[in-house]
């Protein structure tokens, strides 16, 4: 069987990440980049494509089956409007759109043609989280009543001087990691319904945020509470804990979830498990028996490549929908809000 063609859109950080994975891959093969700026060409050259400096270039002269979109965010909505109306299938890196807006018309307009669109929460590909959500959906933690998150870390000065819009409002880590966590937080945990927030600048002294505290109420009834830095030297993130980036050094003792239930609690992702032996006999008096459940790690950007050419060619619907990424963008927005406010945002 011939592989699936795939085009990337974006030779940045992700774009080159997009590019190697589906080099890699025995199911999909790379047909084009497409980039505007002078770089580019190295990296099109490198991989034995062409290199295409429009999208409308692209579809015009080489339509390939799918195309990876990891361009800048303001350019998510138009490049994935153009592929919609080609009929050419996406995956659309997170965010979904700038605004829960422009995500709104983009996912309208996608039910309207029946699109093939896939949004890039990559983490939700990890055989991690699958396995954490199958623990929690077997009912072993009996009803979920709570989870403790965090993404902690420390972003070197570096990192603001090589992108200064990072200092700027838009540019902190409510947007750029939180997205991350909250689909986390639903694959695990169900629906957001409302969001408190208490956000500090006091480290950096930049325009935007530097720590967050974060309250989080669920559909089912469940809380969480949730700490976000990037100013904290801390391990406990979802980086340094699930050996996931080999960027990033990692942390076999750390966790960065903890979801508790009636009867037992579980600790992502070391995976470490303590239930009650009897529902009829839970106390805090009374031991735990503790194990670790068994699961494998993979790079769950090699398995969202291979999902996503399932995608392409209709064998499956997208695992992260496009009304899945509207949801992770209005939870998030909602948290900026309740950060300014200091009100309770309902979702």
């Amino acid at each position: 069987m011939s592989k699936t063609r795939i085009a990337v859109a974006g030779a940045g950080l992700i774009g080159r990440s997009h590019i190697n994975v589906v080099q890699a891959s025995a199911t999909v093969e790379l047909t084009a980049v497409v980039d505007p700026s002078p770089q580019a060409d190295a990296i099109a050259n490198a991989a034995g494509v062409p290199l295409y400096r429009t999208l409308e270039d692209l579809l015009q002269q080489k339509r390939p089956d799918g195309i990876v979109l990891a361009t800048p965010n303001q350019l998510h909505v138009p490049q994935a409007l153009q592929c919609i109306e080609a009929g050419v299938a996406c995956l659309l890196e997170k965010p979904i759109a700038p605004t829960v807006a422009e995500a709104e018309a983009l996912v309208t307009a996608a039910d309207m043609r029946g699109a093939r669109l896939l949004i890039g929460h990559h983490r939700a590909h990890s055989p991690i989280m699958a396995k954490a959500c199958a623990v929690v959906q077997s009912g072993q933690l009996g009803r979920v009543v709570g989870v403790m998150g965090s993404a902690t870390f420390f972003k070197p000065d570096h990192y603001f001087d090589d992108g200064p819009w990072r200092r700027e409002v838009g540019g902190g880590p409510i947007l750029i990691n939180m997205i991350h966590e909250v689909h986390n937080l639903r694959m695990l945990c169900g629906e957001v319904t409302a969001v408190q927030a208490i956000k500090s600048h006091a480290l950096r002294g930049f325009a935007v945020e530097d720590t967050v505290a974060i309250s989080l109420q669920f559909a089912s009834g469940a809380l969480g509470s949730f700490l976000l830095s990037d100013v904290a030297a801390s391990a406990r993130s979802w980086e340094h804990t699930s050996q996931e980036n080999k960027a990033y050094p990692t942390y076999e003792d750390e966790d960065c979830y903890v979801i508790s239930g009636t009867d037992g609690t579980l600790s992502v992702p070391t995976m470490r498990l303590k239930t009650y032996p009897r529902a009829e006999d839970r106390s805090w008096w009374k031991p735990f028996e503790v194990g670790v459940v068994g699961m494998v790690r993979e790079d769950p950007l090699k398995r969202q490549m291979e999902h996503f050419g399932a995608v392409v060619r209709g064998e499956v619907a997208p695992l992260v929908s496009a009304r899945d990424g509207l949801q992770n963008l209005r939870v998030t927005e909602a948290i900026t809000l309740a950060a300014a406010t200091g009100q309770l945002v309902r979702i």
